[in-house]
Parts: structure tokens; sequence; C-alpha cells
């Protein structure tokens, strides 16, 4: 993160799911010009390109995974390497437990050294190992469209389903889940949603949620029934009060969006 800022006052904060979690000054200055850690190698499938690069998650090494979408698989790009690695499918799209079929985040759970995985296109959500010699996951959810993935540090696990505009938390090898935000149906009061992609889960277990067709970042509060409108919410636009289609986001511990 130190390396984008041509200051050098950024602090960090351990997190026992996300590892070290920067906390950005309000006064930062972002550098001119950023620099690829992956792909940048033109649309392909080879190891040193990507193909709608969706959900990506950075570990504690700086080492980036990336749902590599259209190539139904996930990356992992270590600093400096100039070709990724396939950690997870890679193969032909399918449903076999070798296979995935546009995969849209992925995030690594550290108490089993293991991948969670969006796999959307086949509806469910799959686990697999980060051992040396893993071939195929194990499904963990299905019947499910998953879009968004965050774990907290109790290790639930909490999942956006597009088709059905809600949020839900599960815990880890059980297939029942609890509300957590929405059912409520398509909309833009503050009981709805309209199309999640991304999420975020603080310390406290209140839910960030990219709210992406009401332009808006939404938080919903533990055991809410209705969430706070957190950034944009004004309509589709570039002003400074807007969001266009707001997807990914991070909050530090410090609560900065």
């Amino acid at each position: 993160m130190s390396s984008l800022l041509s200051n050098s006052s950024t602090c960090l904060s351990w997190n026992p799911i996300l590892g070290f979690i920067p906390n950005i000054p309000a006064d930062a200055k972002w550098a001119q010009y950023g620099m690829a850690v992956a792909g940048g190698d033109g649309n392909g499938n080879v190891t040193n390109q990507l193909s709608y690069h969706a959900g990506l998650f950075f570990d504690d090494d700086q080492t980036v995974l990336i749902a590599d979408s259209w190539n139904n698989r996930i990356m992992q790009w270590k600093p400096g390497d100039k070709n990724g690695q396939v950690v997870a499918g890679g193969k032909v799209q399918g449903n076999r437990l070798d296979q995935l079929s546009y995969p849209t985040e992925v995030l690594i759970d550290k108490e089993t050294n293991s991948l969670i995985i969006c796999d959307e296109g086949n509806g469910r959500v799959v686990r697999w190992s980060r051992r040396t010699g893993t071939t195929q996951g194990e499904i963990l959810i299905d019947y499910i469209s998953c879009w968004g993935l965050a774990m907290d540090d109790q290790r639930y696990l909490y999942v956006s389903d597009a088709g059905r505009n809600e949020v839900r938390r599960y815990q880890l090898g059980d297939k029942n889940s609890t509300l957590v935000a929405d059912g409520n149906g398509t909309g833009d009061g503050l009981n709805q949603l309209n199309w999640r992609t991304s999420l975020f889960v603080d310390r406290q277990q209140n839910v960030y949620v990219s709210d992406v067709y009401n332009h808006r970042v939404m938080k919903w509060e533990k055991d809410a029934t209705e969430g706070i409108l957190i950034a944009g919410g004004l309509d589709y636009g570039n002003a400074l009060t807007q969001l266009a289609y707001s997807e990914g986001l991070f909050v530090d511990t410090l609560g900065t969006l």
C-alpha cells in the first residue's frame, strides 16, 4: 500500500481474517501513476493475462488472488511476478468439482489455508485447499447466485445473493443461514437493495454493501432491519456526491470507506 502513496504515514491494524488493514490518513496523497501488479498483457488466457477479472484479495505478503472470471479460474500473483499461477479451476468451464464457471469473488480462510470462491456460474460457493497437489474443491453452499463474499473475525461467511437481492450469513460447514440485509424485494428504500456485489464486514459485524443499481453504498448494522446510506444514493452521476454503478469497496479500521 505504501508504495502507492506519496507519503509514508499509512498505519496498519491487524485483522485475523484480512491480515494487516491500512488506516489511510485523510490527507493522504496518492502517486500520480500506478503500477501493474497482475495482467496488463492484453485480454487472454495465458498466465500473464486476465479476462474480465472480478473480485480480488490481498494476502499478508502482498500476494494477490484474482477471480479471473471469463477464464473460469482463480489466479495468484506474488509481488514482482510477470506470470500468475492458476490455483483453482483453469480447465474448461464446467460444474465438476475441478472446474469453475465465471467465478466472481475469492477470499482466503487462513485457519484452514484454503480459498473460498463465489462460483457464480454454477450457483455455488466452493472451497479449495491451498496445499500443494489440490486438484478440486468442495461445495460449501449451493443454489445461490453468489457475487460477493466476506468473512468476519469469528469466521462467519457473508454472501451476497444477486438472484434474491439479499445478503446472508453462514457458519462454515452449515448450509442454513441468517438474513443480514434486505429480504424486502428489489428497490431503493433503506430496507432494500438492487443488485449487490462487493461486501465488507467490520469488527462489530456491520456489513457494508455495494448497492450497484442504486448507485450507493449501504451499511447494515448487526440485527438491523434497514440500512444506513454511507455514500452516493443521489442517482447516477459523476458529481462528488454521486456514484455510478458502485462495485468494489473497502473500509479501514477508522471507518474510512
